[in-house]
């Protein structure tokens, strides 16, 4: 369910798409901390949090068979392209995948043949997840934005088909570059002799890559997940840039908790890994729909939609019996 106003769809003259300038312009006039309250009021009444949790399951649906997938790539390529592959892994899943990782570099026909199986469902299993984590993300926005419905189950999925193959795999690997790309180049760097220089630059472009893919494909679904026509991909940077800030900050001090928190490992063990991924999965759609309510609420300000959810209906018991005591009837 969801309680926020809805948010017309506007254009400026012409039928021209609002940019960046007008963003800058609106952002200016109605002033950052009081957007940031309005947005988070959106969020909260668009169901955002559920919506989060909804996403996060899919998320986790997804990125465990990209896992089994590029650990299966490591039989299919062979060479040292296989050992960059092999590191990479390790590096994504520490202490949990060395074993599956020692024999799949290994020779012989069953090696082969695990290694294509696993593959192929990876990549089949991702990318059917993969979809459906698109398709809750239209769900969300929807609401965020006031659109109760969503579209036809067809166009719906075929949409968000598409949107995990133009958005939904460079934020994979936006996040991948972020997590593994030292892991990636130390690699490269040992099995291909990569010189320290080459190193070095790797590791100051990593980072501004990672955001760059991250902040592109979440404009992306910013731009074509809702059911209404956006503004254009300039306007929908601020909210998109808002996101990858928030996420960025969640997956950092995320990682760094678990990396130096004793207690955390204690507590869970073996699933210490898939708790970790769950919360950061959870910290994501928070960060990717917390974005979206900034540049919603930011368009409905543009054309003087000042209140983000709808008024509060509900009274309490006493005012409803104080209201009884003095015959006043008409205002139940």
């Amino acid at each position: 369910m969801s309680s926020t106003r809805i948010v017309p769809e506007t254009r400026l003259m012409a039928d021209a798409e609002l940019s960046a300038d007008d963003a800058w312009h609106t952002l200016r006039r109605e002033g950052g901390w009081h957007l940031l309250r309005d947005a988070f009021v959106r969020f909260r009444y668009g169901d955002g949090f559920s919506h989060a949790r909804a996403f996060a399951l899919q998320l986790c649906l997804a990125v465990v068979p990209f896992m089994i997938a590029l650990t299966g790539l490591i039989s299919e390529l062979g060479g040292e392209a296989s050992r960059v592959v092999a590191d990479t892994v390790l590096a994504l899943s520490p202490g949990q995948s060395d074993q599956v990782v020692a024999e799949l570099l290994g020779e012989g026909e069953r090696v082969e043949d695990a290694g294509e199986l696993a593959l192929t469902l990876g990549l089949l299993t991702g990318l059917v997840t993969l979809t459906t984590t698109m398709a809750q993300i239209e769900r969300g926005a929807n609401r965020i934005y006031g659109v109760e419905r969503d579209r036809p189950a067809l166009r719906k999925y075929v949409r968000a088909s598409v949107l995990a193959v133009t958005a939904g795999l460079p934020a994979l690997a936006g996040f991948l570059i972020l997590v593994a790309g030292g892991a990636v180049g130390d690699s490269v760097r040992k099995h291909y002799e990569w010189g320290a220089l080459a190193n070095g630059i790797w590791d100051v472009v990593r980072f501004p890559l990672s955001l760059g893919l991250t902040v592109l494909a979440v404009a992306v679904l910013f731009r074509h997940a809702p059911r209404r026509r956006q503004p254009g991909l300039s306007w929908l940077f601020f909210g998109a840039g808002i996101a990858t800030a928030l996420w960025w900050l969640a997956s950092l001090l995320l990682a760094a908790y678990v990396r130096f928190s004793d207690d955390f490992g204690q507590t869970y063990g073996a699933l210490t890994g898939m708790m970790a991924l769950l919360l950061w999965a959870n910290l994501t759609g928070m960060a990717l729909f917390g974005g979206l309510s900034f540049a919603a609420q930011l368009e409905a300000l543009r054309i003087g939609v000042q209140e983000p959810a709808q008024p509060d209906l509900w009274e309490p018991e006493a005012d409803r019996s104080e209201l009884l005591d003095t015959g006043d009837m008409s205002a139940l």
